[in-house]
């Protein structure tokens, strides 16, 4: 068996250590093992995931080879969760795999409890009412939640639990923290040692460019007033009194600050999405604080005093041109500002632990230093419970969804994918599986989506007649290449939410393989 490093060098590299061993200590349950539910898993153990569990009471039909790459002929008859768990096990046996035949929506009826054992629920092909219970059981006993579904050429992927908190969130572009127009006094003090009119040109070439626009910006507020460039005319000639800077055109330092003039532009201060975390009524702590939340009271408190305003700084410079020497130099300067920050920001995590009544240790050192490093990054995520959503969506959205050229495809997929749901309870078939009642089931199906409709206050809404002859067209089946990527989707989500890493979508994913688009609903 290869060891874990070589195995999982590549995701290593994306999620680090931390996210491994989180993955490697989870324990995630599947409900119903089709092809939706087999290709989630089959990505989830591939990654390391420490144990999982197959529910599903089914057997193996001839049918189910022609979507499902984890069953072959001699596995007719047999439970297909025995199956599929063997065919898993295959694939990683560092995971622990076991399964057990019985049909999801009896298990959610008689033995909730059940549930609680597991970090994590993949719940797939479950109808609404099943998918409600679930959700009520998973929120009772904090278990995380995702819901996933195809259903022909469409599907859909939704996350529910009440709260998901991230530090990490690796946005894919996010300004420096470099201070260029709020220095700390010692990288004033590294600025104001350099001579922007030195007449060395080796040296003049090699002057980093933070220090160039340290002092041009401070240079620039001593003539307006205190003020930064605002206006589009004074971020113009701002950009102009540096390249009047320049001795020569090869001075790639200052083309670099060209360039980040940018970061002289930014306002001081936090954000408005850390500001909302900071002042959330969560982070009025108390003794059944998350740590998450701990430290979001003690980022509180350090903005406002030790901060002046500003977050823990991150501590980390970009690539520049520069001597080894000053940047070298200046990269300790952000080092150890970063480190004075972090033990401020300790001795209050410390502090307010204590206030509380739980012991000042109890967060280590390392989570304490990840924060502060994210401390500008760190989003909190919540979702609806689904009996919330689907009873009193957002009709406003719901309507805008519905009547706009590039979302009403997807608006209409989510309303037929709970239609589909109520009329098998009516007719107790889903429409389009017979093909004999296929002129019957489509203006069936559109009564019973209008009906829907009307239930949700959306009463003038009308749905694409093209939309309602495919989705009875489908005939409720579960093609491999949508599950194949609806699995994909899930898998994804579910290694965000468990690694706490990166950002979890927040609403319900449609992807519509009629247009091949995906979009996400907020409702």
């Amino acid at each position: 068996m290869a060891e874990p490093k070589v195995k999982y060098d590549r995701q290593l590299r994306i999620w680090g250590q931390q996210g491994q061993d989180a993955l490697e200590k989870s324990s995630i349950c599947l409900l119903n093992c089709g092809p939706t539910g087999s290709e989630t898993f089959k990505n989830l153990v591939l990654g390391g995931v420490g144990s999982i569990t197959i529910v599903d009471g089914s057997k193996v039909e001839a049918g189910d080879l022609g979507n499902n790459f984890m069953v072959d002929e001699s596995s007719i008859g047999q439970s297909k969760a025995k199956c599929v768990c063997s065919f898993l096990q295959e694939l990683n046996d560092a995971v622990k795999a076991k399964f057990i035949e019985e049909y999801p929506e009896a298990l959610i009826e008689t033995n909730p409890s059940f549930f609680s054992q597991f970090t994590l629920v993949v719940a797939t092909q479950l109808v609404e009412d099943a998918m409600i219970r679930l959700d009520r059981i998973c929120r009772e006993a904090n278990v995380m939640l995702i819901f996933a579904r195809s259903y022909g050429l469409t599907g859909f992927v939704r996350i529910s639990l009440k709260e998901h908190t991230v530090i990490e969130s690796k946005p894919e572009h996010f300004l420096d923290d470099l201070r260029l127009n709020n220095p700390w006094p010692e990288l004033r003090r590294f600025a104001e040692g350099f001579d922007l009119n030195v007449q060395d040109p080796v040296v003049h070439k090699h002057i980093p460019y933070v220090v160039i626009l340290v002092k041009m910006a401070d240079e620039w507020a001593k003539s307006h007033g205190g003020r930064f460039p605002s206006t589009r005319e004074e971020k113009k000639e701002f950009k102009e009194l540096l390249k009047a800077g320049m001795f020569a055109q090869d001075e790639d330092n200052y083309r670099e600050a060209i360039d980040a003039s940018f970061k002289v532009f930014a306002p001081k201060g936090i954000s408005s999405d850390l500001e909302q975390i900071i002042n959330d009524c969560a982070a009025e702590v108390g003794n059944n604080s998350s740590d998450f939340w701990v430290m979001v009271a003690a980022l509180k408190e350090f903005i406002a005093n030790e901060g002046a305003g500003e977050a823990p700084l991150e501590g980390s410079i970009p690539d520049m041109t520069s001597s080894t020497e000053q940047y070298v130099n200046l990269q300790n300067i952000y080092q150890s500002k970063a480190e004075a920050d972090f033990l401020v920001m300790e001795q209050l995590v410390r502090s307010t632990l204590k206030k509380i009544g739980k012991d000042p240790n109890s967060i280590p050192k390392g989570t304490i230093k990840s924060f502060c490093k994210n401390a500008r990054k760190l989003k909190v995520c919540r979702y609806r419970p689904l009996v919330d959503e689907f009873n009193s969506p957002n009709i406003p959205e719901l309507q805008k969804y519905l009547a706009d050229e590039d979302y009403s495809t997807a608006g209409g997929i989510y309303i037929l994918l709970r239609a589909v749901d109520r009329f098998a309870a009516n007719y107790n078939t889903f429409p389009g599986q017979f093909d004999s009642a296929m002129d019957e089931d489509i203006p069936r199906l559109k009564s019973t989506a209008t009906g829907l409709l009307g239930d949700l206050g959306c009463n003038g809404a009308t749905l694409a007649e093209d939309l309602i002859h495919e989705m009875c067209r489908f005939g409720a089946a579960e093609l491999h290449a949508i599950a194949a990527l609806v699995g994909g989707i899930a898998s994804q989500e579910v290694i965000k939410l468990i690694t706490r890493q990166f950002v979890p979508m927040s609403g319900t994913f449609i992807f519509n393989g009629i247009d091949h688009k995906s979009q996400l609903l907020t409702l």
